[in-house]
């Protein structure tokens, strides 16, 4: 079962200075992060409850090129080569990637069956996950990820840690929705359900708990970039709306705080 937006991927071609960028900007504490060391990238993450901005850059792009496994590096590689910086690819969080995984091949998705993914934190930990990955790209249906829930980063008390977590935007931040555009959006909600099973309704709009993903046509220039909703838990928090890394940042006063993973 699809759960909620689990994660933004977000090429820089500095994590650490766009990290520093962003906790100033945007009031964003980038937290965690680490190697994929065979694969040749490296990231940065806020948590947002359990939901996470990732900023991924390229240390070796030979080594990126030669794993073909890892759809994520291919991915962001190609986006910040062709493009630049920006939203390269997103992650749906599902219960049980394998069955999600088989339930759309069997359907007829391109989605390919999972695989298993690693990253080493900077305190020598190892964070797990499975990952399905459709045919990747910024215009593209999302991957979906199930995560290994232990350690550090997904135990029961770091996930509690991260619910109580004071952004410096205002308290506890919660990712609201994810915001793209698309020429056709009538078509991409049909290749998006068809790919990876995110159904959106007749208004363009896909609802997961107290998140949305929402397709909107695509006007040119700045209107096309994606929007990343923010909900602040403190509603003095002063409203935001910032371009940064070919992304809109939008940051608001929460509607509502519900734990995302149960």
């Amino acid at each position: 079962m699809l759960i909620g937006i689990d994660h933004l991927v977000i090429v820089v071609a500095d994590p650490d200075a766009a990290a520093s960028a962003l906790e100033r900007e945007v009031g964003l504490a980038f937290t965690g992060g680490g190697r994929h060391e065979h694969a040749g990238t490296f990231n940065r993450l806020a948590f947002l409850g359990d939901s996470y901005v990732e900023l991924i850059g390229v240390f070796d792009r030979a080594l990126v090129l030669s794993n073909t496994a890892f759809a994520v590096g291919q991915a962001s590689l190609a986006f910040l080569e062709e493009r630049g910086e920006g939203l390269a690819t997103w992650a749906v969080a599902s219960d049980n990637v394998a069955v999600d995984a088989a339930r759309l091949q069997a359907g007829g998705s391109p989605i390919a069956a999972p695989v298993a993914g690693s990253r080493t934190r900077p305190d020598g930990e190892v964070v797990r996950w499975w990952t399905a990955f459709p045919p990747l790209g910024p215009a593209q249906p999302p991957f979906l990820i199930t995560h290994e829930l232990t350690g550090a980063e997904w135990g029961d008390d770091a996930r509690a840690a991260r619910a109580r977590f004071q952004h410096p935007a205002g308290g506890q931040l919660r990712m609201a929705g994810l915001d793209l555009s698309a020429p056709n959006p009538a078509a991409a909600a049909a290749q998006f359900e068809h790919w990876s099973g995110l159904g959106f309704g007749p208004d363009g709009i896909a609802s997961m708990g107290a998140q949305t993903v929402t397709l909107r046509p695509a006007g040119g220039g700045r209107d096309d970039l994606p929007v990343v909703s923010i909900e602040a838990a403190d509603a003095t928090s002063a409203a935001l709306d910032v371009i940064r890394f070919g992304v809109r940042w939008q940051r608001g006063p929460r509607r509502g705080y519900p734990a995302r993973h149960g």
